[in-house]
């Protein structure tokens, strides 16, 4: 299957963040058998001959599903229960991760986004490449955590993103045939507006929406165009500014300012998403993420996924970035009988039929293993979408995972201030290049 995950895992690397999705700090300190009156404190590591296992994550939109699931599995291994903290992805999570380590109470199971990622950390992760579920996994969705031949995590599954559009609306507006290039993507919105809908909401109070997200996809145009295109930002043979994909996207971005909603640079992640459940907007730039917490607030919404286009080249345009968000990870240096727990839990979660059923019904997560079958049903309508969009090798992978450490949020904040008016967009360029050259190792 052509996941669009391909790359060089043995490149040089340099350091970076984790990505994606800074959603506001949450921390949830939970165990899976909250109602045993001899549970004893979650901060020790074994309590009443009760092993606890610590887990670190970032993806609060599956933060209740996953308490569920280890609490399935204390079901069957009463003598283990679950820690777990949720803090928002991106920088919360890397800085919790550093703060855990710092106190002497790393977490058993926290995550990774590979690449570089992995190895900033690869000293503290546990091999795991004599697991069983390797066999099961596609040998894209391990390239990420393999440095030197070795499996350091396990992929949790694929995402990908593009224009979520809220079917009712674009019938609304007598819209029949979706958008796939720059121009007809304006003609969309413009016909919107016209029935009297807003056709954006856009969260660019979020770093990570503009800096990650937005910023690939002239990154992928580019380096799909020119695999040294990155490798040449390293060397100073390359650069941002004046790269016509980049040239486009400013204009795709200018777009979704002219026809999105009010206060942009004031619109958060939580505020986006509640807008266009509430069918106040037409489209947002986000992820089949976003599936379980549109299913709550406007249950059996009809959505799908059309493209970021930047020209109107459609071998280029119509195509989603889909990447491996994150990987489980076990620290290599917890209590022996903690690493073992910790594998075979992650063992259990993608072999076992409960397992695989929460992966899929409950987390709506398009599974990185072929032996897990998703259904439409199961996995919702984006992520149904995303599939097809995969299946026919039509994605782009994350670039934004070979950022420099530190770049992601340094090029949202370039790009906020562009929005702001504060810079044109030769200057944001060349602010863009400059940004890659103090952060690159």
């Amino acid at each position: 299957m052509n996941t669009g995950l391909e790359g060089n895992n043995n490149m040089p690397m340099k350091n970076y963040s984790f990505t994606a999705f800074a959603i506001s700090l949450l921390l949830l300190f939970t165990t899976a058998c909250a109602k045993d009156s001899n549970t004893g404190s979650p901060e020790n590591h074994q309590s009443n001959n009760k092993i606890i296992i610590h887990i670190l994550q970032g993806k609060l939109e599956i933060a209740d599903q996953l308490k569920a699931l280890t609490d399935q599995y204390t079901r069957e291994h009463p003598n283990v229960i679950f820690k777990i903290e949720t803090v928002g992805f991106g920088a919360d999570s890397e800085g919790a991760l550093k703060a855990e380590f710092a106190s002497g109470k790393p977490p058993d199971i926290f995550t990774s986004e590979g690449y570089q990622n992995a190895y900033i950390w690869k000293d503290q992760l546990e091999d795991l490449s004599d697991q069983p579920w390797v066999k099961d996994a596609y040998p894209e969705a391990l390239q990420p955590m393999t440095i030197d031949g070795k499996v350091l995590g396990q992929p949790i599954n694929l995402e990908g993103y593009g224009f979520i559009y809220n079917k009712a609306l674009f019938k609304k507006a007598h819209i029949t045939k979706l958008p796939k290039t720059f121009t007809e993507l304006e003609a969309t919105a413009k016909k919107l507006k016209s029935a009297g809908i807003t056709p954006f909401s856009i969260a660019y109070a979020e770093w990570w929406v503009l800096g990650n997200h937005g910023l690939n996809v002239p990154f992928s145009y580019a380096q799909t165009e020119n695999p040294n295109f990155i490798p040449g930002l390293n060397s100073g043979a390359t650069k941002i500014t004046g790269n016509q994909y980049f040239d486009d996207y400013f204009k795709l971005l200018d777009l979704t300012i002219k026809y999105g909603n009010q206060n942009p640079l004031t619109t958060d992640y939580n505020t986006e998403l509640n807008q266009f459940a509430k069918g106040q907007t037409a489209m947002i730039q986000q992820g089949n993420w976003v599936q379980p917490i549109l299913d709550k607030l406007n249950p059996n919404m009809d959505v799908g996924f059309i493209p970021m286009p930047l020209n109107s080249n459609t071998n280029q345009t119509d195509q989603l970035m889909v990447g491996v968000p994150s990987n489980w990870v076990i620290y290599n240096k917890a209590p022996e009988s903690h690493k073992k727990y910790a594998k075979d839990f992650l063992n259990w979660m993608v072999s076992s039929k409960e397992g695989q059923t929460a992966l899929t019904k409950d987390f709506k997560y398009i599974p990185a293993f072929q032996n897990i079958e998703a259904k439409p049903e199961d996995i919702g309508p984006l992520g149904a979408d995303l599939e097809q969009y995969i299946k026919a090798g039509k994605t782009y992978s994350w670039q934004f995972m070979k950022y420099p450490d530190g770049a992601g949020q340094a090029f949202g904040a370039a790009l906020q201030a562009y929005i702001a008016g504060q810079k044109s967009k030769d200057e944001t360029e060349k602010a863009l290049d400059a940004i890659w050259v103090k952060l690159k190792k």
